[in-house]
């Protein structure tokens, strides 16, 4: 503890110094003994991420976490807090609960050390090659922003390099992305449940992964800052490192196969089987179709509900327009947001409008066709 109250004594000390001589002050005064590094070491970068998860209760339990690292805290940490579409304040929360400034992620963020990044209402956030991405995917656990696509992402692009941390929360999202991170040979972490004000996620992270760590939440900033500070020293260690293999990227426009095709009359799911040389549909309520007509009858059912939806875009176009014009002479900001999405939903609408008007490939068809013309030739 050497450098204790260095500045006092050394005012003209270059910055870095100067921030490590501060940052001794700090701990000494919140009765933590941290080691004191020789150089500027604390305040390079390591190639650790750490992810965080929580749901309800997951505020107090973040702030108590961020104000327990310290500034020189040498990763990013990317937050997921179960939010919905709702307006969150959490990183105006969280960078006054410590040293470390935290902001909504933009999509194309570059991830960066010593910034902490949450995801916004109403997008799930992923990592790709390094750079955030935000999506409106379907929701996962029910919940958009959820924590399974972040784990999951992060484990496909770090690694071994990745920490998983699950907090406060009811259900389990969070669980499965936990394991991702673990059998990607990440470090996985969770609040011990007793301490948690919710400890069902907690809970079904220990239950389903061979947790590194399970500690109460008052722990957790030193373990982190521990944890990511020994990664940074194994990596100065090393006099030569090979260049880093391309992280595999998560594609999130690409759709898994359903497990099933469904009824076009009740939306039951439907098993499809031979008669002869006749493929038929049929659901478990009673619908049956052959291939043809069940094809056309989708294809109805498609057209339905894309027109359904140009619907309520052009009426959603129409009710901001008039939250718009009933807006206060002194809320002419909020005005002009209103027709700003008034004038997206509209374009939108239109988009949509010329998808569905464009020409369809539709094989059926043809299929009936074929099918009348050699009912004609076999009955003459």
């Amino acid at each position: 503890m050497v450098m204790i109250g260095l500045e006092a004594r050394s005012p003209h000390l270059p910055s870095p110094a100067r921030r490590l001589a501060a940052l001794c002050q700090i701990e000494k005064g919140s009765g933590k003994f941290v080691a004191v590094p020789e150089s500027n070491e604390a305040l390079m970068a390591s190639s650790s991420i750490v992810a965080i998860g929580a749901s309800a209760g997951g505020v107090v339990a973040l702030r108590s976490l961020v104000a327990g690292l310290p500034a020189t805290f040498p990763a990013p940490i990317l937050i997921v807090l179960h939010i919905g579409a709702h307006r969150s304040e959490l990183p105006s929360i969280l960078s006054g609960a410590g040293p470390i400034p935290a902001k909504h992620a933009r999509d194309g963020d570059a991830i960066q050390a010593g910034q902490i990044y949450v995801a916004p209402p109403d997008r799930h956030m992923i990592v790709v090659d390094k750079v955030i991405r935000l999506s409106r995917g379907p929701k996962e656990n029910c919940a958009r922003p959820a924590v399974d696509p972040l784990f999951r992402s992060v484990s496909e692009n770090y690694g071994k390099d990745a920490i998983g941390v699950v907090l406060s929360g009811n259900l389990n999202d969070g669980t499965v992305g936990l394991l991702d991170i673990k059998r990607a040979g990440g470090i996985a972490i969770a609040q011990a449940a007793y301490d948690a004000a919710y400890p069902d996620m907690p809970t079904s992270a220990a239950s389903y992964v061979k947790l590194d760590y399970c500690l109460p939440l008052a722990d957790l900033p030193n373990l982190l800052t521990s944890l990511v500070q020994e990664n940074h020293k194994k990596e100065a260690a090393l006099t030569k490192r090979l260049p880093p293999s391309p992280p595999d990227t998560v594609d999130s426009g690409v759709f898994e196969r359903p497990v099933t095709v469904t009824c076009p009359d009740c939306g039951g799911a439907l098993q499809r089987y031979e008669h002869g040389s006749i493929v038929k549909f049929g659901c478990h309520t009673g619908h049956t179709y052959t291939a043809e007509v069940m094809a056309s009858a989708q294809f109805d059912e498609m057209e339905k509900v894309m027109r359904a939806a140009i619907r309520f875009l052009n009426e959603r176009a129409e009710f901001c327009l008039q939250m718009a014009e009933c807006s206060l002479p002194a809320k002419s900001d909020l005005a002009a947001e209103w027709h700003q999405a008034s004038k997206q939903a509209l374009d939108r609408a239109y988009k949509l409008r010329d998808l569905v008007e464009q020409d369809w490939l539709t094989p059926e068809t043809a299929a009936i066709a074929i099918g009348v013309q050699t009912s004609k030739t076999l009955a003459n």
